[in-house]
């Protein structure tokens, strides 16, 4: 049995070998190509990817694939439809790091509320020079009754949710974009659209929530209001998030995922002066725990896909 870990430098905790594979294959990373992932994949059973992606192509070429482990939550990597056409089984590693996500949101949202970018910046340029003893520049808004919409009910969601209730907000969760009905627990989209103080974004990136929050989305924002995402980079239309930045409308952004990863270096969202933006690269879910459940998971759906039964199935 020979396991093929595409881009392994991803996962800072080693992966142990299982004692029933024969060739153990950890490649720091491999190009996003056809030809260098199939060349990659020759000869083997089960392929191990974080955000290698998996398509139509490859699997045509590597016929002996019968299993992709994906390192990761979101699954959009890998091409459901040809995996099932090729009988290859898909899984994931659902809510390993929703902790770590969580926090990492409630973070930037004490920042952006409090304006801490600007009072940082301030406080080594502008502070020296005062007249008095503090500095007054950008509002600063409580967390305590601000409303939080949240996009995405899964585990992460719920986490989020859940920290948020303790600091006093008040929590929306939005329903899907054009759903006739609104589900129990949850808010009309455009609602939570319109209503929210800050939005955060948990949910997969596929073809429906593609760029669910585009120039209609952002002008009917509170003006002020801020953005957090740190699902997948694509599920916000980065030029009408950077018009909602330049022209005012928007009071911020936290960003740990971009639509390009990793983003060329004249992004404008990376040379932008904003007072109140943050960017990170895509290290929300990686707090010590946070990797360590990843590895851990990698390694349960691995012996489980050996032993015949296999869990956290997506495909």
């Amino acid at each position: 049995m020979k396991i093929v870990f595409l881009d392994s430098d991803t996962l800072p905790y080693p992966i142990e070998q299982p004692s029933w594979v024969t060739e153990w294959v950890q490649r720091p990373a491999t190009e996003q190509s056809t030809e260098a992932v199939v060349q990659a994949l020759q000869d083997t059973e089960i392929c191990i990817t974080n955000k290698i992606k998996i398509t139509p192509a490859i699997l045509a070429q590597c016929p002996k694939l019968k299993f992709i482990c994906v390192a990761a939550t979101g699954y959009d990597c890998i091409d459901l439809r040809a995996a099932r056409e090729h009988g290859v089984t898909v899984s994931n590693i659902p809510g390993y790091s929703a902790q770590s996500v969580a926090e990492h949101v409630i973070a930037c949202l004490f920042a952006l509320i409090r304006s801490l970018p600007l009072y940082t910046k301030l406080g080594r340029t502008a502070w020296p020079e005062s007249k008095h003893f503090c500095v007054h520049s950008q509002s600063i808004l409580n967390v305590a009754g601000a409303t939080l919409g949240i996009f995405g009910n899964g585990a992460i969601g719920q986490a989020v949710a859940m920290r948020a209730n303790a600091s006093g907000m008040q929590v929306l969760f939005a329903e899907h974009r054009n759903r006739p009905t609104v589900r129990e627990g949850y808010t009309r989209f455009e609602t939570v659209i319109a209503q929210s103080d800050v939005i955060t974004l948990h949910c997969p990136l596929n073809e429906t929530t593609r760029h669910m929050i585009s120039q209609a989305e952002i002008a009917n924002m509170k003006p002020g209001s801020f953005i957090i995402n740190s699902a997948r980079g694509p599920l916000i239309n980065e030029t009408a998030l950077l018009d909602g930045l330049q022209t005012g409308h928007l009071g911020g952004a936290a960003l740990d995922v971009l639509t390009e990863e990793p983003p060329v270096a004249d992004n404008p969202l990376l040379t932008l002066d904003h007072p109140n933006l943050l960017i990170t690269p895509h290290i929300a879910w990686a707090a010590q725990a946070g990797q360590a459940n990843l590895a851990r998971g990698v390694h349960i759906n691995l012996e489980a896909f050996y032993q015949g039964q296999p869990v956290h199935v997506v495909c």
